[in-house]
């Protein structure tokens, strides 16, 4: 840019020489002198160009830009989930204004915009702090059997007869490990799946390629047949993070009773239902089990997994029938979404295993690629993904059965699943962190006649979180000077994805001040509460926050401080949100 500018300069003088001289030519005609006197003429003198002008730069303005970069540069990684580098960059975009031979708060520029940034870093320190201490449970993705189910409600579409003679022909062609029947309730849902589902089952086709092999290597081991791996297309499309309207979970969508009764561990910080390999184990458990309850019927083994095997027991009691497809002519025995069921997983079985031969594209999604750390403490997952700069997202998809944004409090080893190639570098940060750095936990010393609804009452939390939470039942009594661990609400600010990658850490050194100083800061979290603290003897800035749940960077920059002294009587400005306040 600057080369051009000169360029443009050198034009503009080039042509105002030009014009100067053309004016010279038309103007009032001059007395031609005789040709003796020419020798005395004085010899031109060439024009002297003048120099180009140097574009004047506002310090004011670049102080704003570079302060403009910093608080832009700390809202992309609080998205990203990487608190303490944010609350860095946060704090680098007040102090290169603190910093200057102005002061931020001196020139009525500066002063503007230090008094919006403080506003905002606050509203955003308040809202992580009171919201974002690693206890929001992941988002869940809805199920695919409640919309598969919800579709056939109404009668899936008659099959044709290219669709008869394709089925049948792939049939007798391919041989399959459990009894899939040529009638007319499978083929309807083959036409369903081939046709305006084609696209659903296509797309879960593709994240299942991911999970297939170890599926079908635990049935190989446990003696079951692999047709049954294609199951979850059905249950979950093969989403570990799957919740039904039942509260089903995971890619095999157990029920938590039946997830327990399996082997699952399920509390506050871990549902292993959502853990793939797992749930799959699990998953073979629970089908081994329905099997020798049906003589090896796979029909009313499936008729059960969906249904539960009490209420399939109870409807060949009453009907006296032991075939499923009997007992599902009649709407008297079984509910319709039990009758659907088994025909949709046969017929899923039959497109998974030839999907191209129906016209089905399934572009394989690539297998993540991973090694496990083992933590020796509770550690926060935002933390892990500050280390090895990546979105706390990645850390969470690749960790799906963790609840939280930390785990398990009281687990003293747990094996974390990290990104393939750094988990050397997670190893290296652990060794030289104080561990009570690592996990986001707030803890609260049991006073005497303190209860567990009366702490949960004045701390603002739910009485369930607090006791699930600690390992405790709700009306567990407690000790006087006993250590509870107290949960926050979910982190909504702090859990939203970025819609695009944050660039990597060179780029972002690097980023374009000039840029950066057109735009201001454009979210506009809401704005906090604010109120006032009188200092006491014995007070400390570290004190005082943790008693308001904040930092001492927020106070000194809620009250313009440049150090860390304190005096008896002084007055504080403490901004906070009712989740923060305090009794």
């Amino acid at each position: 840019m600057p080369s051009a500018r000169l360029a443009q300069t050198g034009v503009i003088c080039a042509v105002a020489t030009l014009l100067t001289a053309c004016a010279a030519r038309v103007g009032t005609p001059s007395q031609v002198a005789p040709v003796a006197s020419v020798a005395s003429l004085p010899a031109p003198v060439a024009p002297v160009e003048s120099a180009p002008s140097v574009p004047q730069v506002d310090p004011v303005f670049e102080l704003i830009a570079v302060s403009t970069v910093h608080f832009e540069t700390g809202e992309r990684e609080l998205r990203l989930g990487h608190l303490q580098t944010a609350r860095t960059e946060f704090n680098r975009a007040l102090e290169v204004l603190l910093e200057s031979p102005y002061g931020g708060r001196t020139e009525p520029q500066l002063r503007e915009h230090f008094d919006r940034l403080v506003e905002r870093i606050s509203a955003y320190e308040v809202t992580a702090l009171a919201q974002g201490d690693g206890f929001e449970e992941q988002r869940s993705e809805s199920a695919t059997i409640d919309e598969l189910l919800a579709l056939s409600t109404f009668e899936a579409p008659s099959p044709t007869p290219e669709t008869a003679q394709t089925v049948a022909a792939d049939l007798e062609s391919s041989a399959h490990d459990i009894d899939i029947p040529l009638n007319a309730r499978v083929l309807s849902f083959v036409q369903l799946f081939t046709g305006r589902l084609k696209s659903f089952l296509e797309e879960g086709l593709s994240r299942g390629i991911r999970y297939l092999p170890m599926i079908q290597d635990i049935f190989r081991a446990e003696g079951l047949p692999l047709d049954l791996a294609y199951v979850p297309l059905v249950e979950s499309a093969f989403k570990p993070t799957a919740l039904s309207r039942a509260r089903a979970r995971g890619i095999w969508q157990f029920m938590r009773g039946t997830a327990l009764e399996n082997g699952l561990r399920h509390d506050w910080y871990i549902d292993e239902r959502a853990d793939p390999e797992k749930a799959t184990r699990a998953a073979a458990r629970y089908l081994k089990t329905l099997r020798d309850a049906f003589d090896g019927d796979w029909h009313l083994a499936l008729a059960s997994y969906n249904a539960g095997p009490g209420r399939i027991q109870r409807a060949i009691k009453r009907s006296g029938r032991t075939d499923f497809w009997k007992l599902a002519a009649s709407s008297r025995y079984l509910p319709r979404e039990t009758r659907d069921y088994v025909p949709l997983i046969l017929a899923a079985i039959v497109i998974a295993r030839n999907p191209a031969q129906y016209g089905l594209e399934a572009a394989p999604l690539e297998p993540p690629r991973f090694e496990t750390v083992t933590l020796p403490t509770a550690v926060d997952l935002r933390r892990i993904a500050e280390w090895i700069e990546t979105p706390i997202q990645t850390i969470q998809e690749l960790n799906p059965e963790l609840r939280r944004w930390t785990t398990p409090v009281r687990a003293t080893e747990y094996d974390l699943k990290v990104p393939e190639g750094t988990a050397e570098l997670v190893r290296a940060q652990l060794a030289q962190t104080d561990p009570d750095e690592l996990a986001p936990l707030n803890w609260h010393v049991v006073k005497k006649g303190e209860t567990l609804l009366s702490i949960a009452k004045k701390l603002k939390v739910s009485r369930a979180d607090l006791a699930e939470a600690n390992y405790l039942s709700a009306r567990a009594r407690l000790a006087a000077g006993q250590r509870l661990m107290i949960p926050r609400a979910p982190a909504v600010l702090l859990a939203s994805r970025p819609e695009t990658p944050a660039p990597p850490a060179a780029e972002r050194a690097t980023a374009d001040v000039a840029s950066a100083s057109e735009r201001a800061p454009r979210v506009a979290p809401p704005a906090p509460a604010s109120r006032t603290y009188r200092v006491r003897r014995g007070d400390t800035l570290s004190s005082i926050a943790r008693l308001h749940r904040t930092t001492v960077a927020s106070l000194k920059s809620w009250n313009r401080l440049s150090t860390n002294a304190i005096q008896v009587g002084q007055r504080l400005r403490i901004l906070t949100t009712s989740a923060t306040a305090t009794d």
